[in-house]
């Protein structure tokens, strides 16, 4: 598999990094969109781009680290400037950077969420064709018609025999774009009886439900207590989502009663 498109002199451009870049102009480009259709000044994207990605790149490599630590801590060296990155890093960086943003200029955190989550997504789905020029992102071993061939060089230890895998990067890039389908949708057809934030919440939710369940078929995984860690946020993510727009909800209802009650 070739990683890199072309190298001019010591510069490489490489497809991993590629489509990262392509994933970040799609997910400003949805967000745009999403920002004028709700009325809002689209520079702050742009500005708020400046904290964004640099802090998600910056959780994406530390919980990158994290999980792969048993090599980190062999390999010092390549903590900065190796490759390798985590989605639910990038996700808390991200999220930080628009929090600092948002109080920054006094704009509402959770709209502006809902507004580029949907952008959000679809980066995430074109990002993982990344781990597909890398040979990477793979699950267990499979006979299936789709599954992937790895060249004996990428094969996780214990794995040399076998020769096609799981295309988990093709699996999770399928559900994110879906994802983004449906919460364009919903954003569109339930606007009328949606919070602010809700768009996020339910981002949260879709995309941990799948991840939850695609980190069954993956190998090598960071765990805790022998459960994959990624499972254990994604679970936790879901939870704290639902509960959070039930008690707004809750909130909402206990508001406009008071109201009509006081008429």
């Amino acid at each position: 598999m070739i990683e890199a498109i072309f190298q001019i002199g010591p510069i490489t451009i490489g497809w991993y990094g590629s489509m990262i870049t392509l994933g970040v102009i799609a997910a400003i480009t949805i967000s745009v969109i999403e920002a004028k259709r709700r009325g809002q000044s689209t520079e702050h994207l742009l500005n708020m781009a400046l904290f964004t990605l640099p802090l998600g790149i910056i959780g994406a490599r530390l919980y990158h680290v994290i999980d792969q630590w048993s090599f980190y801590s062999q390999n010092p060296g390549l903590i900065i400037g190796g490759r390798g990155l985590g989605i639910f890093g990038a996700i808390i960086g991200g999220a930080i950077g628009l929090f600092i943003y948002t109080k920054w200029k006094r704009l509402s955190t959770l709209k502006w969420m809902d507004i580029v989550a949907p952008g959000l997504i679809l980066a995430q789905a074109i990002g993982r064709w990344g781990n597909f020029f890398n040979q990477e992102l793979y699950g267990y071993p499979t006979d299936l018609p789709w599954g992937i061939y790895i060249d004996p060089a990428h094969r996780l230890s214990g794995y040399e025999a076998f020769s096609h895998f799981h295309p988990l990067f093709l699996y999770e890039s399928l559900w994110n774009i879906l994802g983004c389908v449906l919460l364009l949708f919903i954003g569109r057809k339930f606007k009328q009886s949606l919070l602010s934030g809700d768009i996020f919440f339910l981002y949260v939710i879709y995309y941990s439900v799948g991840r939850f369940f695609l980190e069954g078929l993956k190998i090598d995984v960071w765990t805790l207590s022998g459960i994959p860690t990624a499972r254990w946020i994604s679970g936790i993510a879901i939870i704290v989502s639902i509960a959070v727009m039930a008690y707004r909800r809750y909130l909402a209802q206990s508001q406009r009663r008071i109201v009509k009650s006081g008429r």
